[in-house]
């Protein structure tokens, strides 16, 4: 298998009354546990002393990611990294009553810092037309898909999911081959697409990421960012 390893990040929206109702990223981590998935360890905090102290639990260096409900949180300052539980505290307290893109961050998810050595893209979409769940990988993680598809289509590859049958872990490794990611990921990246499209549907979900499934260093696989959202 190598000394490697996997880390997802999830997004998820839940739409009710016909409303996109999103959830946060630590929310989607919770999902994502639920289902299997290997998640980074950590926890959010409300206030600086929190985060810390959160810091301090983990040992490390950490990343204070901002949880509201908008991308673009890297570039607006919202993600910081720490070293020391004292910098934790003060990248914290930079971040919390921040304003990104009209939301004020009211809490920070504090995770341990990974060394990361590949990224990769894994997301479900409802097609609108068939209303059926359609899968999208590509090598390109970690930047928004929506550049990737402007600027590298022929990087995205997409399967639509048979709702009767699911997302099978051969099709899922399958998928993930012919999007180009390296052997030793197809294996266990496949058991975390076939989880991710699980939790797609038994969630009912409308769109679900893992932006950046991250390939570490240490040989294992986590989710680094997530969303998920549902529909009524």
């Amino acid at each position: 298998m190598g000394k490697n390893s996997l880390i997802n990040t999830f997004h998820m929206f839940r739409k009710v009354a016909k409303v996109a109702v999103k959830i946060h990223e630590y929310q989607a981590k919770d999902i994502l546990a639920r289902y299997g998935i290997p998640i980074q360890p950590g926890r959010v905090a409300h206030t600086p002393e929190e985060a810390g102290a959160i810091a301090r639990e983990l040992g490390g260096p950490v990343v204070i990611k901002a949880q509201v409900y908008v991308g673009g949180r890297g570039k607006a300052g919202g993600i910081q990294f720490a070293d020391t539980p004292e910098q934790a505290r003060a990248a914290a307290a930079k971040v919390i009553g921040m304003d990104i893109k009209g939301l004020t961050v009211e809490k920070v998810l504090v995770v341990s810092k990974l060394d990361i050595k590949e990224e990769y893209y894994l997301g479900i979409i409802l097609d609108r037309k068939s209303q059926a769940p359609v899968v999208m990988v590509s090598k390109e993680g970690g930047i928004d898909i929506e550049e990737v598809a402007a600027t590298m289509p022929e990087k995205i590859i997409k399967q639509p999911i048979d709702m009767h049958w699911g997302l099978r872990p051969f099709e899922a490794r399958d998928i993930l081959a012919r999007a180009g990611l390296p052997h030793q990921v197809v294996a266990k990246g496949g058991a975390i697409l076939a989880a991710l499209a699980r939790a797609f549907i038994e969630s009912d979900a409308s769109l679900a990421e893992i932006n950046p499934l991250a390939l570490t260093a240490d040989g294992h696989r986590t989710r680094w960012n997530s969303r998920p959202s549902r529909r009524a």
